[in-house]
């Protein structure tokens, strides 16, 4: 379900941002735990390895390859990298929200273009709602991971009303290796065409305005299929992942507090916890648990669009 806080912050009072410092559900807390605990722990482990178990020989060396890690570590470009990625994939998750197929405007046209109080009139309406509701279940079930559960077959779509048993024969008659969405859209139009000719449909100005709003939305539909198809290049997400990991993984033995009385440069002070590192493996690996919980929003984490949502109040 999606976090929602604006309420919390409708006013710009005192404290009012920091009070969502305490959240736990959707937050970076929640999403970085497991990570932030075990690199505190790999931390700890090396300085007491080197605090209590090395001999002066081996913590010598231990020096010399921290020192060495904390130089080198600072050329991976991991801001530039990172900051570019989250902002690729931002721009992506809100695209895909822009074009979530809503159901109003095509409603309100048929609901004041075809015409009939009789019982034709208003199952012709309700049919044709449907396919449109119909189209954007098939899109759903592909690109949601909770759609898919709720509607592993076409028989659980068929017990949901959304199709009847003739319509589902003819729909599995047509053979095809590719997303049939575009089915009920065919059918939308035909029987469209259908009232326009039987007088149901006024004015051939009115079919076009259903027709072209149909289209719009199976624009919408054909979107979202394309963002589902075609991700972030794998090798981007890959090297930003290594970029992250590696650093931090230099960090662990670069960012260790020497012996003082060795005179290395930078390590005047023992504090033995590294605050300033483990805020920066806060907001780094925070900002690529940003990514990769935005990456595809029709998962099940807590910031997911709710598509079972949508399913249901565009079938009310």
């Amino acid at each position: 379900m999606t976090v929602t806080y604006s309420s919390k912050v409708a006013n710009a009072t005192f404290l009012s941002f920091h009070r969502l410092l305490l959240r736990w559900r959707g937050s970076i807390y929640k999403l970085l735990y497991r990570e932030f605990t075990l690199f505190a722990l790999l931390y700890t482990i090396l300085s007491l390895v080197y605090r209590l178990v090395l001999s002066e020989q081996q913590k010598r060396l231990f020096e010399k390859l921290s020192i060495y890690c904390d130089r080198y570590a600072e050329q991976i470009p991991v801001t530039f990298v990172l900051g570019f990625y989250v902002t690729l994939v931002v721009n992506r998750w809100w695209n895909q929200f822009v074009n979530l197929p809503w159901t109003d405007r095509l409603m309100f046209l048929i609901s004041s273009c075809v015409q009939g109080k009789d019982e034709y009139g208003r199952l012709l309406r309700r049919t044709l709602v449907r396919y449109v509701n119909l189209t954007s279940l098939l899109i759903f079930r592909s690109v949601s991971t909770a759609v898919c559960k709720r509607f592993p077959t076409m028989d659980h779509v068929v017990e949901a009303g959304f199709m009847t048993p003739e319509e589902r024969k003819v729909f599995e008659n047509i053979r095809s290796p590719h997303l049939k969405y575009w089915i009920p859209v065919v059918w939308f139009s035909n029987l469209a065409s259908k009232a326009r000719q039987e007088g149901r449909i006024q004015d051939s100005i009115d079919l076009q305005n259903i027709l072209n709003e149909m289209n719009l939305f199976r624009t919408w539909c054909a979107t979202l299929f394309g963002y589902d198809w075609v991700g972030v290049p794998l090798v981007y997400t890959q090297v930003v992942t290594l970029a992250v990991y590696t650093f931090f993984f230099a960090c662990l033995i670069g960012r260790q507090f020497l012996d003082p009385a060795r005179g290395h440069a930078g390590h005047d002070l023992d504090l033995y916890i590294p605050v300033f590192t483990l805020l920066q493996f806060f907001f780094y690996c925070g900002w690529l648990k940003v990514a990769e919980q935005l990456i595809n929003p029709f998962g099940e984490d807590d910031d997911d669009f709710e598509a079972n949502w949508i399913i249901d109040r565009n079938l009310q």
